[in-house]
Parts: structure tokens; sequence; C-alpha cells
């Protein structure tokens, strides 16, 4: 809260005057001091202390001086006002520097837009001039007090009624000027309002946000108008949790009261045949035909455009800037209401959503809201999950071939936009899937056959498909961190970060220490819970191909470019390198930075990783080149990963390494995986699986993967065996 002292204009310019006179009077006195005492031979200390406080008096009359000149321009300007007192009339000026610039950069710009907003053609400009400081707090709170909630409301309204008149009379050059001031100065509202509103003025938001306003010949309502500057945002101060509590919860039950009679009317029977439509309200900017001209970081649109967006789409690109924002808006049940928001936009107004097929706010909200590991992330990703496989339940059926087939495709398209959203929410959630198909358990009201037919959906879409698997890698992979390490016993297991529980549930054949057989039916059970998921996603996924009439017979190019990547060679963040080969062999591969993922979330290491391999921007693993299909690419990331088990956990230390081409050095070692060329890469895995004992496992993983016996059953399906035939 900033403070502010009483200050009397006169005398407080005479005290700038004497300060400054004071400061170099002191300098002088410094000066001839220190010539008369070094021309005595004398210390010359006092001198020098005598000058640091000149100094000190100097900076601070250099500090009145600028209060002084701020002083002035605040009373020229009139943006504080004396008070008259028996005292004496004092001026109120705050304590803090920064708070006066603020205040007086606030008010003059409050007034600009005020200025604006009644048409002042130089308005906008001045106001521009003041972009960069719609972060700063003293300003914004300076700035918004002098627009008020209905200034910024009628602003944006002007801005759009200048904008198509200028187009109308064929003025291009006016209108690349509106259109780009008018971008700055919604993206300077839109931080202003993201950076602090106070509880009185997001009520003020509100009820102007319902008022009808007129520009021009222009009548319409407020949060057509203030959807434009939900819109402008960049992200970068995310809204607040308060502002989605009370504007944008408001602005959703605002549409669904002025449009449930007509959208009522667009579901009957009646209307239907009549092919009406369910709109949803539409911003300012699309009413009046300006398309993209008023939307930051886009190129103008032609003349004609027909781009448009909802009100309600231009809040959820505001709200997609914070997860507690996004969560705001959709862990709520109206007052009245049955459904909570989530469930409403995914039922009652999704054709209003589909009409304009501007689907990407909707979904970056979606993302944003339930790929967080809180509570709140975790509840409503599995209401997404729920309410979309019960969707897709009416989409597809069991073809006479056994496989999977599409009965009803308006059902499966009308809901085709929200599959990466979702495969994003799974995946943030990838554990939960080994937990319905491993243990039984459920997802909140999700079932294992609820999550089959949602991976129905996740999986329809490349980029989901691709987010489902670097998830569930990451999954693997730590669970393939957790198996012991190759000699632990009672002595060693304190330094290793084991306890003697851990020593004695390894200890298997109860000889004391953790041997080799212990390991490696740790790595097996392992490595057939972890098949199971991968099954799943790749068999929906082909499932879904088949059922499209696509080519379900190639792999995908997404997980092509993991195995070439060698995306299975990297250990899981955090991992300890047990292994005596492992400490030379991975070196700084994983790059500076990459263990302080350890403990993030499945789907966020797995982009991390994406982005540190795609910077690495060479192919080690030289098989994608060869790869049929998604099955033998998902079988080949788990040979790369329990290679690097092995390797990490000790399982490789005792192997005979000379003559091999990955080895180098005298007794020889592993060459660092950095430095190995993808024929060097291809000999290791060949070693680890012949000498090493991997091609047991993969047996292992490949049969547990390549069964379809779980999607049958939660699908209703029959598929024919493919175990052998795409081997």
């Amino acid at each position: 809260m900033t403070e502010f002292t009483g200050v009397k204009p006169a005398q407080f310019d005479a005290m700038a005057g004497k300060h400054a006179e004071a400061a170099r009077r002191l300098d002088e006195l410094a000066r001839a001091l220190h010539g008369e005492l070094q021309s005595a031979g004398l210390d010359t200390s006092p001198a020098a202390r005598l000058r640091q406080l000149a100094g000190r008096v100097t900076t601070q009359a250099e500090d009145l001086r600028r209060r002084q000149r701020l002083v002035h321009e605040l009373q020229r300007q009139r943006v504080t006002f004396g008070t008259s007192t028996p005292a004496g009339s004092f001026l109120e000026l705050p304590d803090c520097l920064d708070a006066a610039k603020g205040l007086l950069d606030g008010t003059l710009a409050g007034r600009a837009a005020l200025r604006s907003a009644d048409g002042d053609a130089g308005a906008l400009a001045e106001l521009g001039k003041y972009a960069t400081r719609a972060g700063d707090a003293e300003f914004v709170k300076a700035f918004l007090g002098v627009l008020g909630a209905r200034g910024v409301t009628r602003l944006p309204g002007a801005l759009a009624v200048r904008l198509r008149d200028a187009r109308a009379c064929g003025d291009a050059e006016l209108v690349a000027q509106l259109s780009r001031q008018g971008r700055t100065a919604l993206r300077m509202l839109s931080t202003a309002l993201a950076e602090g509103t106070d509880p009185a003025f997001r009520k003020d938001l509100v009820r102007e946000g319902r008022a009808e306003h007129r520009a021009g010949d222009v009548t319409y309502t407020g949060y057509q108008a203030q959807a434009l500057i939900w819109r402008a945002h960049d992200g970068r101060t995310p809204f607040s949790k308060e502002f989605m509590e009370v504007v944008g919860r408001d602005a959703i039950v605002y549409e669904y009261e002025k449009r449930k009679d007509e959208w009522a009317a667009a579901r009957d029977p009646l209307g239907r045949v009549f092919a009406r439509a369910q709109i949803p309200l539409i911003d300012l900017a699309g009413a009046l035909g300006l398309g993209t001209l008023l939307r930051p970081d886009q190129e103008m649109s032609a003349p004609g455009a027909k781009s448009r967006s909802a009100v309600l789409d231009d809040l959820f690109h505001a709200a997609s800037s914070g997860r507690e924002a996004s969560q705001a808006l959709l862990d709520h049940t109206p007052a009245g209401w049955k459904p909570n928001v989530l469930d409403y936009l995914l039922t009652t107004r999704w054709d209003a959503a589909r009409y304009l097929g501007d689907h990407a706010p909707f979904n970056e909200l979606l993302v944003s809201a339930t790929t967080g590991q809180d509570a709140v992330s975790r509840r409503l990703a599995a209401e997404l999950t729920k309410t979309l496989a019960d969707e897709m339940r009416n989409a597809f059926c069991k073809g006479c071939g056994g496989n999977l087939e599409i009965v009803d495709s308006s059902a499966f398209q009308r809901f085709a936009p929200l599959s990466h959203p979702l495969a994003c929410a799974l995946a943030a959630n990838i554990d939960q899937l080994s937990r319905l198909l491993l243990d039984r358990a459920s997802f909140g009201q999700v079932a294992a056959a609820d999550m089959s037919y949602a991976l129905t959906l996740a999986t329809s879409s490349d980029a989901g498909f691709e987010a489902l698997v670097r998830a569930q890698t990451e999954h693997m992979r730590a669970a393939l961190d957790t198996v012991p390490p190759l000699g632990l016993d009672a002595s060693n297991a304190e330094r290793l970060g084991f306890t003697q529980a851990d020593v004695k549930r390894f200890d298997h054949n109860q000889n004391g220490q953790v041997d080799k057989a212990d390991v490696m039916q740790f790595l097996t059970d392992r490595t057939v819970e972890e098949a199971r998921p991968f099954s799943h996603l790749v068999e929906i996924r082909r499932q879904v191909l088949i059922a499209q009439g696509l080519d379900d017979k190639k792999a995908d190019e997404a997980l092509k470019t993991m195995v070439g990547e060698a995306l299975g060679l990297l250990p899981v963040p955090g991992a300890k390198r047990l292994g005596e080969l492992a400490v030379g062999a991975f070196g700084d591969l994983a790059g500076k930075g990459y263990d302080k993922l350890a403990g993030a979330a499945y789907d966020e290491i797995a982009k991390q990783v994406a982005r540190q391999l795609s910077e690495n921007g060479r192919s080690l693993d030289e098989a994608h080149r060869t790869l049929a299909d998604n099955r033998l690419a998902v079988e080949r990331l788990a040979e790369q990963m329990l290679a690097t088990t092995m390797l990490n956990k000790g399982l490789l230390d005792e192997l005979e390494l000379r003559n091999q081409p990955f080895a180098a050095g005298d007794p020889p070692t592993i060459t660092s995986f950095a430095a190995m060329t993808s024929r060097e890469y291809s000999e290791f895995l060949h070693w680890a699986r012949t000498r090493g004992g991997s091609s047991e496992l993969l047996t292992d993983f490949s049969n547990t993967f390549r069964s379809t016996s779980e999607v049958d059953d939660y699908l209703d399906l029959e598929i024919a065996s493919t175990h052998e035939g795409d081997k």
C-alpha cells in the first residue's frame, strides 16, 4: 500500500534549494581542507570524510530535485491537489519516488484513454507512450482508477467502431494505424487488468459487462467489448483466480442467460429440421466484421476476412494464462445449475463452441486446468475423461471383422477437436492408466473401460498419441529405476540410498544380498507391468486408424523420431549411476539441469527430454529408418530403456568388453554415448541383448505388449492375433 506525506510546496522548494546549496558548500570545504592539510604535511583523512559527507548530501539533493520536478508536474497536470489546513496548504505526495511517478503516468494514461473513448483521434497515440508501464503496480492503480470499469469497457468499443468506419471508407492507411495503436491499447489494458484489480473494481466490471453501451451507431453489451481486452492478453502476467471467480464466471452465466432459449430451440426436433445453429455470443470485433485487426501477434486480416471469436473464446484465452485462473472457471457450479462449468461447456454449450471453430482458446484452457499435479487438476482431468468417454461409446462398435468400427461418424467428429487436450490431460496422469489396468483402481469416476473409450479419442490425433507415448516412456523409465542395484546388501545399503528393510524386500532368494537373480526378477516384473499400458495405447491407436480407414501398418513419424533420437537411452532424471560402466558411458549426455527434473510429472519430463534430444540434432539409433509399424517402434524404445537400466544397475559390469567397437581404453570401458556412432550404439544394444540377458526381458515385454486381450475386453472387440505376424 502506498504511503503519502503532506508537504507545503513553497517550503519543499526552499528545502530542495537549500539542500543543493549545502551540498555545494560542503564539497568546496572538503576540497579546501584537503589542500590545506596536504600543504601542511598532515593527515588528509578528515577532508576525505568531509568529502564523503558532501557526496551523501549531494545524492540527497539530487533526489529532492527529482521529487521537486515531480511535484511541479503533478501540480501542473492537476494529478494531486492541495489540502488547506490551519497550518497552511499541503500537497499530498507519495513517499516512494517510483510510486509518485506511477501516480503521474497512470493518471495521464488514464486521461488519454478516456479521451480516446470519447473520440479524440490523437489520444490513442499518447496512450501508447505508456504501454511499457502496464506491468507496474503503482501505474496500474492510478491508470484503472482514472479510467474506471466504464472507461475500460468503452475504450475497446470506441476502437472497434472507428476501425469499422475506416474500413468502410476504404482508408487503408488509417485502418493500419488504428489497428496498430488499438492492439497496443488493448494489450495494455489486458496487462493492467491481470496485474491488479480490487474486489470493488471487479464488481464494477461485471456491472458494465452486463450493461448496454453505445459508440456511434453501434449498441453492444459490455462483455462484447471487454472480450477484446481478454483476447489481447500476452500470457506473461497471469489473470488472477479472483478475476475469473467474479468476472469470468459471470460472463459464462451471462451468455447462457442470453442464449438459452435460442439454444433450446436449435436443439429441438423442429430446430434440427430447419438447421438452426447454436450461436454463441460474438465479441464486438466479430460482430463488426473486423477479423483479427485488434488481435496482437497476428497478421492484419484482409478486407472481408470472416475470422470471428465468441466472447467466451476470448475469456478462455485470458484464463489459460494461469492454472489457478483456468481452474477457477471450470471447477465451479453456478447458483441454480446442476452441472459444473466444465460439464456445461462439454455438453450444453459444445455446439456453440463448434459454430465458429475457434477451438484453440478452449483447448489451451483445458490443458492449463488439467495437467498439473494438484488435486483440482486431477479431478478435472478425470471429469474430462469420463465425459468424453461416454460420448465416444456412441461413436464406435465392433465391426464384422472384430476390429473397431465407427458407427456414428458425426459423434466422433463432433469431439475430434478435443483429442489433443484430452491426451495432454491423460499424459499428465499417465500413472492412472497403469493403476486402472494393473490394480483395477479407478480415476475419479473413470473405470478401465471408460479410459479405453477416452483413448479412442485421445490417440486419434498424431500429437495426442505422441504425448501419451512419451509420457508412458517416462513412466516406464521411472519404474525401471526402482529396480535395486546388483550387490546391494546390509553393509552398503545406507551408502547407496537404501534401508535395511529394502535389502530384505529385494533379496528374493534370501542369501543376504541382492544378486543377479534378484535384480532380473524385479526387472522382469517391472518390464511386464509397463508393457500393458503401452499395449493399450498402441493397440487402441491402431484400432482407431482401422476404424477411420487409415493405414495402421506404418510407424508414426513421432515414434520413429523417438527411436532415432534414442529416447530410451537417457536414464531417469536424478538416477544414481551405480554401475561402474555407467559413469563414463552417460557422462554429460543428459545436459545441465537434467537431474533437476527429478520428481516432475511424467508429461513435463517428456517435454523437456524431447526438447533436449531435438537440440542434440543427431540420430543415434538407425533402426528408426526400417521400422514397419508402431509396435516395432515401441519394442525398440523398450530395448533402449532396458539396456540403460542394466547398465545403471551394474548388470553389465562383469561382461567382456575387449574388441567391442563401442569400447575403448585399457582396461576397456564403454565409450560415452554422446560420442558413439549409430553403428556403435547398435552394437551396444546387440551386446546387451545377447551377452547381458536383455533378450529374455524383451521377449517378456513383447509377449505382454502384443496381447490385445484387454483392449478386446474393454472395447468389446475380437481382434485377430497379430503376435507373430507383425514381428
